[in-house]
């Protein structure tokens, strides 16, 4: 596309995709944050090393990390850190693969949305965070 108009059409697009894409995460990020000591119980319950230290990182990458992209702050790198944070959470969380009836197709189910979802981050890493970011505003992603 060319044209001023067609950038701003292109800028509103990402802007929207941004705040879609990080909507899961800041909800859930923030129920973490909220209720952090049912997060290390839940850490815990999936044997993760140092759930306290895991509950941690999984509040600053969700909530944190997922209102810096919507407001469109280092979106780049943050899009990387996101898709790496994502696609493990698929594999410790959701592995299917060692389940069988019902819960065998609700975590698969999760970890594709899991691995779709790092696709949206690889995605927003190539086209960044757009011209209604701070990215823009700053001179760091145009």
């Amino acid at each position: 596309m060319s044209g001023s108009g067609s950038q701003k059409t292109n800028d509103t697009v990402i802007l929207v995709a941004r705040i879609l894409l990080m909507l899961l995460f800041l909800i859930f990020g923030w129920s973490k944050l909220t209720g952090y000591s049912g997060t290390v119980a839940m850490m815990q319950q999936h044997a993760l090393p140092f759930p306290a230290l895991a509950a941690v990182i999984s509040i600053i990458a969700e909530f944190f990390g997922a209102l810096a992209i919507m407001l469109g702050i280092f979106t780049r790198p943050l899009a990387l850190v996101m898709a790496v944070y994502t696609l493990a959470t698929a594999l410790l969380g959701h592995h299917f693969w060692t389940m069988t009836g019902g819960a065998r197709i609700g975590n698969m189910i999760n970890f594709y949305k899991n691995i779709s979802i790092v696709g949206g981050f690889l995605l927003l890493y190539v086209t960044g965070a757009g011209g209604y970011s701070l990215d823009a505003k700053f001179s760091r992603d145009r």
